[in-house]
């Protein structure tokens, strides 16, 4: 199996859902006698919530660095909002980060969605790292949420989510926003933060979901049973 290099911490609650997932991934495929090699480096959360993008980038490439000098052959960033680094730090090493919008993209084509719903963090969902990706290299089109509600969808990750307080509260208006966005056109709904699948669940809805630590996950487990 190949070794593969985590960027974890943010949250460190979503980082454990990539460790189980990847374990029970590699199980599945190889049987459950054996388990993947991982190294994982678990940041300070608070990087992020400093909103410095300069040390931001510096802190996750040095990280990078660090994991490739260490042996692993790929690396993969936990989180969807820290992809933002991506097109910073890829160019400066010489192993591939598995990008999430990538996995995003795999399962859309394979469900035959042509339109998709964003929703996550502010930077995730006004930046251009997932939309971007999405469109440019898959050609796949991504809506969000009207301007009014980006800042409420924002703040319960980041108030609520990211610390382990999953409410009723919550649920119901991310529910409400899916809604929303299924009336304006979108085939499914991209759970954009690591931590909505822990919030919404595929009997909470009709609505298809396109839960990224999931689909992150499968595309990190081909890269560890490749030969």
């Amino acid at each position: 199996m190949n070794l593969l290099g985590m960027i974890g911490g943010t949250s460190w609650h979503s980082t454990i859902e990539y460790y189980r997932l990847l374990n029970e991934l590699v199980g599945e495929k190889i049987g459950k006698q054996q388990n993947p090699p991982l190294l994982l480096y678990s940041l300070n959360v608070k990087l992020m919530r400093e909103n410095d993008p300069r040390k931001i980038k510096k802190s996750y490439l040095e990280i990078a660095q660090k994991l490739e000098n260490a042996g692993v052959g790929a690396i993969i960033i936990c989180a969807n909002t820290p992809h933002l680094v991506y097109d910073f730090v890829q160019p400066k090493i010489d192993i591939p980060i598995l990008h999430i919008a990538d996995a995003i993209a795999k399962e859309a084509k394979q469900k035959g969605f042509k339109k998709l719903a964003l929703l996550g963090t502010k930077p995730t969902m006004t930046g251009d790292f997932i939309q971007g990706r999405l469109k440019d290299q898959h050609q796949i089109e991504t809506i969000i949420p009207a301007q009014e509600y980006i800042d409420e969808t924002h703040r319960f990750i980041s108030e609520e989510l990211t610390q382990g307080n999953f409410t009723d509260t919550a649920k119901n208006f991310y529910l409400e926003q899916m809604q929303l966005l299924k009336d304006r056109g979108a085939d499914a709904i991209i759970l954009g933060c690591t931590e909505l699948p822990m919030l919404i669940k595929e009997k909470d809805t009709e609505i298809p979901l396109l839960d990224t630590t999931k689909l992150h996950a499968q595309l990190a487990t081909e890269f560890i049973l490749k030969d």
